[in-house]
């Protein structure tokens, strides 16, 4: 049985044009494999909290060395690397806020790096073999040919930490240009139309790739 984990960032929630690729997506995965097992993880429902001193502390403290508060520190972040350890496909529905990802999912990222778990002491990431599918919508467009494609710091950045983690099956359904349907320019509906082709797609892909199907 393949495990996926949807991983969402935004905070509109259904009128987040990023969240309805990831309601796709999961539709999609299901048809596709209906004994699979899917997590949901809203960061906007998250109690994330940013590192701090007591979080550092815990962090670089050998687990049998841990106090109880430092294990408290740590619990959310023990949390969020089980999910991301179990799942076989993982999801990242974001926005592009100012060129890059909303600080609620550098934060995840921050909570799931973890020496001894995700990254191995030697800086090798643990985490190979999984397969992630980045779902993100922009005001702007990004993509190839595009005037600002060298703004494009969201992609390079997941890219980059995906492959700390030892993430390198990475794909990117973009979905730009969406202050369209925030200026009324158009509705969400005919905006997604070509977009959820696109979703469906990497669902399909992903679900059979993992053996789901």
């Amino acid at each position: 049985m393949a495990n996926l984990l949807i991983v969402e960032t935004s905070p509109r929630g259904t009128q987040s044009v990023s969240n309805n690729m990831a309601t796709q997506f999961a539709a999609d995965w299901n048809e596709a494999c209906p004994s699979g097992s899917v997590v949901r993880r809203d960061l906007n429902h998250t109690a994330l909290r940013f590192t701090d001193g007591p979080w550092l502390a815990a962090y670089f403290t050998p687990p049998p060395a841990q106090t109880d508060a430092m294990q408290a520190a740590l619990a959310l972040s023990n949390e969020l690397v089980a999910e991301v350890i179990a799942a076989d496909v993982i999801v990242i529905a974001t926005p592009v806020y100012n060129y890059n990802v909303p600080a609620a999912l550098k934060s995840w990222f921050d909570h799931i790096v973890r020496k001894g778990r995700t990254l191995g002491f030697d800086g090798v990431g643990l985490l190979g073999g999984k397969r992630c599918i980045v779902l993100v919508a922009s005001g702007g467009v990004y993509t190839a040919g595009s005037a600002i494609a060298d703004r494009d710091l969201a992609t390079q950045w997941l890219r980059l930490i995906l492959q700390v983690l030892g993430i390198d099956d990475v794909t990117f359904v973009a979905a730009g240009g969406t202050k369209v349907v925030d200026l009324g320019q158009e509705t969400r509906a005919d905006y997604m139309a070509p977009i959820t082709p696109l979703v469906r797609s990497a669902a399909l892909a992903s679900a059979r790739e993992s053996g789901a199907t």
